[in-house]
């Protein structure tokens, strides 16, 4: 074969594999697109949005008998030390 024969060759098989992709994925955005629709449907509005039953208050610092702990733990850390 001739170069010019192997380039028409890999030039067919190149826009054949790209024309099959393509298709393929045309076909996958048109079945999620389907999906979504009819899933829409069936989706209950009531069960659509979570409910909130109490609002966590974000605290203020570090709790003192925490800061307390940990101070004892250092001085007697530096205790066994010596």
């Amino acid at each position: 074969m001739d170069i010019g024969g192997l380039l028409t060759t890999a030039a067919s098989l190149m826009v054949t594999g790209m024309v099959g992709v393509f298709v393929f994925l045309s076909i996958l955005i048109s079945a999620v697109i389907l999906m979504s629709k009819v899933v829409g449907r069936f989706d209950d509005p009531a069960t659509a949005e979570p409910t909130r039953t109490a609002k966590i208050q974000p605290q203020q610092g570090v709790p003192q008998a925490h800061i307390a702990a940990i101070s004892a733990a250092i001085a007697q850390f530096r205790n066994k030390q010596k």
